[in-house]
């Protein structure tokens, strides 16, 4: 137990850095906002300098130009790319690319489908298709209230 005491003494930096580097962590988990994990890496390279023997204005030195490359270049990176949510279609977006029924014969300017549940007016996507009721078909763009469909790839 005493070469514990002992190590500890001789690396009080080591510990002091780790422990710093170990409440910015922590601090982190409360923020979510990057700044607090930068500068705790940036502590472990001042407990990485402390050692491997460097002095205490080399440790700090190293600390800071680690957190501060790391709070302009990696952070920026690192929210965008984990705090984005994903692109999402909404409303007639997110219909193009569905399946949907033919109720009524759809032709160059008539017809209905059923689609997503609700019944659409429709139109073919190539003005000129005609599809017949009970024929599945394929939405490939909603032009306000009517959707316009093709052929279907569906199996």
């Amino acid at each position: 137990m005493q070469s514990l005491w002992d190590w500890l003494g001789e690396h009080a930096w080591v510990v002091a850095w780790l422990g710093t580097a170990l409440v910015l962590g922590m601090v982190e988990l409360t923020t979510l906002d990057f700044v607090f994990l930068m500068l705790a890496v940036g502590a472990g390279s001042g407990a990485l300098t402390a050692a491997v023997g460097g002095n205490f204005l080399v440790q700090l030195t190293v600390a800071s130009l680690v957190s501060a490359a790391l709070l302009i270049v990696v952070r920026p990176i690192a929210k965008r790319r984990l705090l984005s949510a994903p692109e999402l279609p909404v409303g007639g977006a997110a219909l193009v690319g569905q399946e949907a029924f033919v109720v009524e014969q759809v032709a160059a300017n008539e017809g209905l489908v059923k689609l997503s549940g609700e019944i659409w007016t429709a139109r073919p996507y190539d003005g000129r298709s005609v599809f017949e009721p009970g024929t599945r078909v394929g939405v490939a763009q909603i032009d306000g209230a009517t959707a316009l469909v093709h052929a279907s790839d569906f199996a």
